[in-house]
């Protein structure tokens, strides 16, 4: 079994909870953690999530490939501090990722340059964002990546009209908060509210066996749809001069800002296709452990 450090790091003032997974040490071996030096990856979950979800899942198996892999709650989300809270932020999310390879970096398990990034669902967007910027990505590893730009969200969020209510719903909520502190959410998941960032059940999500566990809180803040709907992912591709990974499937979400922002891509870059809907990724054999050898076997090489 891999090792599980609870950790502590400081993000831009915030104080950032994670979840550091070290391989077993060799048997025999003297002292708490694996022979060094490791290659070191960062792994984001997908939005809204805490690590309990999906990020310490995916941390883990990459442990039990020979690899040192750091999960943590982002800003404002599970243990870590920060507020508002369940605020989606894409640029705190990469801060935070760039908090967190620092910290990773900084272990004495982790190889110098040896540095990789996997994102899931979308934190594969926050994922690619850190490695466009950020020299010290060796690496990336994209797992049913949700890459979208206007385009794609238009598609998913109601055309034009369904963004326009969104970003005025946003600008009212967010004026409400820089003048009485107050912060107006709605579900991330619920198949009766349709104003839910999500508005249908999915059993992931509500499923206490899943990943509908008490960590997390199923709320969205309103304000944060700005945000979220003007990041454009697909446009970030030329940036990324890492290798590439990216694991998806047709029945899983928005294959199509996957093929788009593949085809973007500066550096060497590999698909892999395979089967499953997108929950299927998060917590379900046999995808994640298909995904995990794919990325692990990635890194091997590319770190």
């Amino acid at each position: 079994m891999p090792l599980r450090e609870n950790v502590r790091f400081d993000s831009g003032g915030v104080q950032l909870a994670g979840h550091l997974f070290l391989p077993d040490p060799p048997s025999g071996s003297a002292g708490g953690g694996a022979a060094g030096p490791l290659a070191g990856v960062v792994v984001a979950g997908t939005w809204t999530s805490v690590k309990e979800q999906m990020a310490d899942r995916y941390a883990e198996e990459l442990a039990r490939r020979g690899h040192a892999a750091l999960a943590f709650d982002f800003t404002g989300y599970g243990e870590s501090a920060g507020e508002p809270r369940d605020c989606e932020s894409p640029r705190l999310k990469v801060r935070d990722l760039r908090a967190a390879a620092g910290f990773l970096t900084a272990r004495p398990e982790v190889a110098d340059g040896r540095l990789g990034v996997l994102g899931v669902c979308a934190g594969a967007m926050y994922a690619s964002a850190f490695a466009a910027e950020d020299a010290r990505v060796r690496s990336v590893a994209l797992v049913a990546p949700w890459l979208h730009d206007r385009r794609i969200c238009e598609e998913n969020y109601g055309g034009p009209e369904g963004i326009a209510a969104k970003q005025a719903a946003a600008a009212e909520a967010r004026r409400r908060y820089e003048e009485t502190g107050e912060v107006r959410y709605v579900p991330v998941v619920s198949g009766s509210d349709p104003d839910a960032a999500m508005p249908f059940d999915i059993d992931f999500y509500l499923d206490p066996a899943r990943g509908g566990i008490p960590e997390w809180s199923n709320r969205y803040a309103v304000m944060a749809w700005s945000e979220w709907l003007d990041f454009d992912a697909v446009a970030i591709a030329p940036r990324v001069t890492a290798p590439v990974l990216l694991v998806h499937s047709e029945d899983a979400a928005i294959p199509d800002g996957a093929r788009r922002f593949h085809e973007g891509l500066a550096g060497e870059r590999t698909f892999v296709w395979t089967d499953g809907i997108q929950f299927d990724f998060y917590d379900q054999a046999p995808q994640v452990g298909r995904a995990a050898d794919e990325a692990a076997a990635h890194f091997a090489r590319t770190l």
